[in-house]
């Protein structure tokens, strides 16, 4: 699903370096992690809740985020396999303050309420694998459709806008079917350090959300990128052929896992150019 051996192994060489301890891990998510995100400018006011959403397979609980007043475009935020955590949630406070509506959904509902990994990104891959390997193709469209329903049942979305959704690691393919799913609502599809984007499978994700009418954003770790090199070409080829807009770079320097703040690897300046780039695609196609 992803390259998650790859990411604990850099996690582990980190460590290895003296850079970051796990046991600074633990004090950095108790510490908050929102103190690590630089201000929104101009930052909306916003209304938080956690949320139950009922879909074909159960009871999802999602965090909600939203500006106080009006309606926004509305945006599902698929995390790592490590979660909906407080990371997460800051991630989507932070892009509700920029002026979006946003759904951060805990994708193993079917197994556990979030938290789903006990020491944030700090959990070894293995305890957190098993829920991984719960997902599938089939949950992820029945996922998306529910979640999207239920955004254009608040008040606080604006029905004549596009919708909006991100993915991280395990995500990015989530966020690819999302747009393949409902087609006529996702307008945009960003991933970052995506894993399993590309496959050899005729549902592979980008085969899948070529199809759709969105465009996209895919940000790929430098090392994800050594390992799989053929994939970014292959992911411009077949949005070109589909004719859909794509902003697809390797993020040289950035190893997977880098845009979350609480990753061992996560890269401020790395980070921030991705949300930029985030921020402008949703700008323009939402």
């Amino acid at each position: 699903m992803c390259e998650q051996d790859s990411f604990d192994k850099d996690r582990q060489e980190f460590e290895r370096q003296g850079l970051v301890t796990r046991r600074q891990f633990g004090m950095m998510l108790g510490a908050g992690v929102a103190m690590m995100l630089p201000k929104v400018p101009n930052a909306a006011a916003v209304t938080e809740a956690d949320v139950t959403i009922t879909t074909p397979d159960g009871m999802a609980d999602c965090y909600f985020v939203h500006p106080t007043t009006g309606s926004a475009p509305g945006v599902v935020i698929w995390p790592d396999i490590f979660g909906l955590r407080p990371a997460f949630r800051t991630m989507g406070k932070r892009l509700a303050e920029s002026g979006y509506a946003v759904l951060v959904v805990n994708p193993f509902y079917r197994k556990q309420k979030a938290p789903t990994a006990s020491a944030g990104a700090a959990t070894p891959i293995s305890e957190v694998r098993p829920l991984a390997a719960s997902l599938s193709e089939t949950t992820e469209f029945t996922d998306a459709k529910a979640f999207i329903a239920w955004l254009d049942l608040q008040k606080a979305v604006a029905k004549d806008r596009h919708i909006g959704t991100q993915g991280y690691c395990m995500g990015g393919p989530m966020a690819f079917r999302t747009a393949a799913a409902v087609p006529d609502r996702v307008g945009a599809v960003a991933t970052f350090h995506g894993g399993g984007l590309v496959t050899d499978k005729p549902n592979s994700p980008h085969l899948e959300a070529a199809g759709s009418k969105a465009q996209f954003l895919i940000a790929i770790a430098a090392n994800d990128d050594a390992r799989s090199p053929n994939d970014k070409t292959t992911l411009k080829e077949t949005m070109e052929k589909a004719h859909r807009p794509a902003e697809i770079e390797v993020y040289e320097g950035a190893a997977h896992g880098w845009c979350p703040p609480d990753s061992s690897v996560y890269s401020e300046p790395l980070a921030e150019k991705a949300w930029a780039r985030l921020l402008a695609l949703y700008g323009k196609a939402l």
